[in-house]
């Protein structure tokens, strides 16, 4: 019997190509994102989905059955929308597509990291609305990275990354925490105990945790208060981990000098109150947003997929 494989999101041609060698392919271009009861229908149909950011794999979704579903091969390093346990119970397969998002996404927290810093999307902002009059000595005045300290929460395969390019590239120093202890960093770093440590010790923050259960809101109003009035604050993690309300307070208080996000609470609505703030700068998602690297990811799905259709062990398994 010819395998019925369900992706959730168009992915690029390349990979649509390899899917259809796999079996026969629905790609649902209709909805923005699968909610539980349609997540739950899906099992039902299909031998392998391939899911992406905001599908609800809830509990609820596999409450239902029989499921027809092997495995789930998540189309992105983050499976937060997953549950994995309740998968688990069903004996379907969870996998993921780590190793191919972390320089892309290491890329932006640098591009984020520079247009806070140095004010980048104030400066267009004024250039786009015909107000700029000229060059100033004392116009925009930002934060110098070069030398200063980077605070990295989270150093996994991206806070790495991070480190690495914010070192080598910009003399940083790097202080950092990470729920286990004595995380090589892979460049000189100082491993603090404490978030608020390292949030106090930074003049740039960047959020690189994976998220998981229990994880949200873990950058609250606490510890955005330790940060120094000139530091920033850069989130390419994920939304949920960062109490938004916390950081607006503080932005529009003047207690910590600019944010850089790239993801948000509840996606894709961003507060007005953050779209209004001149000292943050916002990016939608871009993490992965290039297409080798989107086709490098659609390629990892699949070589779960195949695995799973095949009866071995998929590569990037996570449950």
């Amino acid at each position: 019997m010819t395998a019925r494989i369900l992706i959730t999101r168009r992915l690029p041609d390349r990979v649509l190509e390899m899917a259809r060698t796999l079996g026969e392919v629905v790609v649902d271009e209709e909805r923005a994102a699968y909610g539980p009861g349609d997540a739950g229908a899906a099992l039902g149909e299909y031998d392998a989905i391939v899911p992406t950011l905001g599908d609800a794999f809830t509990e609820a979704a596999f409450a239902g059955g029989p499921h027809r579903t092997k495995i789930l091969a998540n189309f992105g390093a983050g499976f937060g929308h997953i549950d994995v346990e309740a998968a688990s119970r069903a004996g379907i397969v969870v996998s993921n597509t780590p190793g191919a998002v972390t320089e892309a996404t290491a890329d932006i927290a640098l591009t984020l990291m520079l247009m806070s810093c140095r004010r980048a999307s104030e400066g267009e902002a004024l250039l786009r609305s015909g107000k700029w009059t000229g060059w100033t000595p004392t116009q925009l005045l930002g934060l110098h990275m070069s030398g200063k300290t980077l605070g990295v929460i989270g150093m996994g395969r991206i806070g790495r990354a991070v480190a690495a390019r914010a070192h080598h590239g910009f003399g940083m120093d790097v202080v950092f925490w990470n729920r286990s202890p004595d995380r090589d960093a892979g460049v000189p770093a100082r491993q603090l105990g404490r978030i608020e440590e390292v949030m106090s010790e930074a003049d740039v923050v960047v959020i690189a945790l994976a998220a998981g259960p229990g994880m949200a809101g873990i950058i609250g109003a606490d510890q955005i208060a330790a940060m120094r009035p000139h530091a920033h604050l850069v989130n390419i993690a994920r939304g949920e981990l960062v109490d938004e309300g916390a950081l607006i307070a503080a932005l529009e208080g003047g207690r910590i000098a600019g944010a850089g996000l790239d993801v948000y609470e509840t996606e894709p609505d961003v507060p007005a109150a953050l779209r209004r703030l001149p000292n943050v700068s916002l990016l939608p998602h871009l993490g992965t947003a290039a297409l080798e690297v989107r086709e490098a990811m659609g390629m990892m799905a699949l070589d779960n997929v195949r695995a799973a259709l095949e009866g071995r062990e998929p590569p990037n398994r996570v449950a």
